[in-house]
């Protein structure tokens, strides 16, 4: 995997389309991807959390990589996010994403086992990292303690990034907690700290962020754009955020999604997520068009 930029910028966590049968719509997929790259993101990141990541299997990754590929996107501008429990599914997936040469590997712990130790955590991520070998390189460390229910540790992130320099280069915190993304910044300048919760982003890049890893990419890329360079505060962005989070939050980005495209197969999503009902999807469309075409709050 190539070495990062000098600054990361903007990444939009796609959202990934299946057809009423649950399989991938892959044509589909490729032309989300070249969107979001055409309207200002660094990259794009598949497979991750609001992508449905752990509800795609090895094959369904292929097909889906390949379709990018066959529409002219090159690895170097796709973050590949591993989800994975056995650190054997996990080298499966991060092979996958170095055959492809994407531009970074979003590898969150293994999510099965709770309250494990930092010890136990620390073995498994050698144990994925060593056997992956020369093809690691550009690894973001994934902290989403709210699914995962796996915290990791700034006392953790360091032993890793000591362990493994050169190659755990960034940490994406998806953990809400503006306390803990703090301690990251302070202690790991170093890293690519990369904000998953947009409310904080742009105080994130005055403290050192290098960008986000984004969900509300999907569809306002452009606003996010001055946050996660400039550090720009947008008060409709946190709006939005705190909408979304009122329903389940993958379903309410592929309702805005298919609200802004017009089209509704963008509603699908694969079990266990159920998609959002035509009221609630109504209203978050209208919140949406309130906030970022009228302006209003």
């Amino acid at each position: 995997m190539p070495e990062r930029s000098s600054r990361f910028g903007l990444s939009a966590a796609m959202v990934t389309p299946f057809r009423q049968d649950g399989s991938i719509d892959s044509p589909r997929f490729a032309r989300h991807a070249r969107a979001c790259l055409d309207n200002g993101c660094a990259s794009v990141t598949a497979f991750g959390t609001t992508g449905e990541g752990a509800s795609i299997d090895i094959c369904d990754r292929e097909r889906a990589l390949g379709a990018l590929a066959g529409a002219g996107i090159e690895g170097r501008d796709v973050v590949v996010c591993v989800a994975a429990a056995s650190a054997g599914e996990a080298l499966a997936q991060a092979r996958m994403a170095a055959d492809f040469d994407s531009r970074n590997l979003l590898l969150p712990p293994p999510f099965y086992f709770k309250g494990v130790s930092d010890e136990g955590l620390f073995a498994w991520f050698c144990e994925v990292l060593e056997k992956l070998g020369t093809a690691a390189g550009g690894v973001i460390l994934y902290s989403i303690p709210s699914v995962t229910q796996v915290t990791l540790s700034v006392e953790l992130i360091a032993r890793l990034k000591q362990a493994f320099p050169g190659v755990v280069t960034g940490v994406k915190d998806s953990s809400g907690d503006w306390g803990y993304t703090q301690k990251l910044l302070a202690a790991h300048n170093d890293l690519a700290i990369l904000i998953g919760d947009e409310r904080y982003l742009a105080e994130g890049v005055h403290l050192g962020a290098e960008g986000a890893i984004s969900g509300l990419a999907n569809v306002c890329p452009q606003p996010l754009l001055g946050l996660a360079q400039d550090g720009r505060g947008d008060a409709r962005i946190n709006g939005l955020v705190d909408e979304v989070l009122k329903y389940p939050v993958v379903p309410a980005v592929k309702a805005l999604v298919a609200h802004r495209s017009g089209e509704r197969a963008w509603l699908n999503v694969r079990a266990p997520l159920v998609g959002l009902g035509e009221v609630e999807a109504a209203r978050l469309g209208l919140l949406f068009d309130r906030l970022f075409e009228t302006g209003t709050d």
